[in-house]
C-alpha cells in the first residue's frame, strides 16, 4: 500500500512519476522553490494539522497552488503536504548550513548591530562574499557568524552530540527546530546532520534505519529505542534522550523509568532497539 505521507498526489494533482499507477486529474513535473522564512509549517490538508516543518533554504517541489497555499513534496525526506505560498521563493543553490541551534541575521558584520531575525539548525544559506570580520554575507544581504555555519557537504560524526544541543527545547508535535521538537523530529535532525538519510516519522525510522538488536545486545550511545508512536536515542547503556510530552521538552531520563511509564500510560512496550552505523 502506498504511504500517503510520501506520495506526491492530492487527488487533483500528482507528480508525473505516478502517471499510469495513480489516479489524479492531472500530472505535473512541478517546480523547485526554497523556503524564505525561518520556519514554516507543512500540513496534511489545506490549513490542516501540522505534520512537520521546513526551515529557511530547504527545497520544496511545488505541484499545485490554490488560495494562497501550495501542495508539494519536501526534498529532504519526501514528505508531502501544504504550506503557505508566501513562504517560498525561487530556489537557490545553498553553499552552507546552520550548525548552531539558532543564529542571528545581522544587518552588518557587527555583533552589536540589532539582528533582524534568526535561523535555526539545519537551515540552508547561500554565502555570497568573502568572510568579513568573522561573518559570512548571505543572499538575503544579512551577515551570519562564520562559526555558526559549515559548507553543505560537511557533517557531524555523533548524532547524540547533535541531539544534546537541544536539551530543554520545548516539545512540539511536528516540530523540527530549536523553537520546538517532537521525538522523531529530534532523531531526524541528529542523523541527517551526520550524513545519514532519515525519514520523518518514528514508524518510518523503525522500518528503515539501522539493524535490529537482540535481547542480549547491550545498548550503547546513539542506539535507537522504539515504541509504537515514539522513539528515543541512547546517551549510554542506561540513559535515554528524547523529546517527549511527559517532560514537554527534550530531556534525559533513565531508560528503565521511561520504559515503565511509557508502557503503563502511553505507547505500550518497546517494539524495537536498533543500531545505526555512522559514516558508511
Amino acid at each position: 500500500m502506498t504511504d500517503p505521507r510520501v506520495t506526491p498526489n492530492n487527488g487533483r494533482v500528482a507528480h508525473v512519476s505516478l502517471e499510469g499507477v495513480a489516479e489524479a486529474e492531472r500530472f505535473v513535473e512541478g517546480r523547485w522553490m526554497s523556503v524564505q522564512q525561518p520556519i514554516v509549517n507543512l500540513t496534511d490538508t489545506p490549513r490542516g494539522n501540522r505534520t512537520t516543518q521546513l526551515l529557511f533554504g530547504e527545497r520544496f517541489l511545488v505541484l499545485d497552488e490554490e488560495d494562497g497555499l501550495v501542495f508539494g513534496q519536501c526534498e529532504k525526506d519526501g514528505y508531502v503536504g501544504y504550506l503557505a505560498a508566501g513562504a517560498l521563493a525561487p530556489a537557490e543553490v545553498a553553499t552552507h548550513w546552520i550548525t548552531a541551534p539558532a543564529t542571528h541575521l545581522y544587518p552588518r558584520p557587527d555583533f552589536k548591530a540589532p539582528p533582524d531575525v534568526s535561523l535555526f539548525f539545519g537551515a540552508r544559506v547561500t554565502v555570497t562574499g568573502e568572510e568579513r570580520n568573522g561573518y559570512h554575507r548571505i543572499s538575503t544581504g544579512h551577515f551570519i557568524p562564520a562559526q555558526h555555519a559549515m559548507p553543505v557537504r560537511a557533517t557531524f560524526a555523533d548524532p547524540l552530540g547533535v541531539a544534546d544541543l537541544f536539551l530543554g527545547t520545548p516539545y512540539l508535535w511536528g516540530g523540527s527546530s530549536r523553537w520546538g521538537l517532537d521525538c522523531s523530529g529530534l532523531v531526524q535532525m541528529a542523523f541527517l546532520a551526520c550524513g545519514v538519510d532519515c525519514p520523518r516519522d518514528s514508524d518510518q525510522q523503525e522500518d528503515s534505519l539501522g539493524e535490529f538488536l537482540g535481547p542480549e545486545d547491550v545498548l550503547q550511545r546513539n542506539d535507537l529505542v522504539f515504541w509504537e508512536g515514539h522513539v528515543g536515542m541512547m546517551a549510554n547503556e542506561t540513559m535515554l534522550l528524547h523529546a517527549n510530552a511527559h517532560h514537554m521538552a527534550v530531556a534525559n531520563e533513565p531508560l528503565a523509568e521511561a520504559r515503565a511509564r511509557i508502557a503503563d500510560r502511553e505507547f505500550g512496550p518497546i517494539t524495537a532497539r536498533k543500531r545505526v552505523q555512522i559514516g558508511r
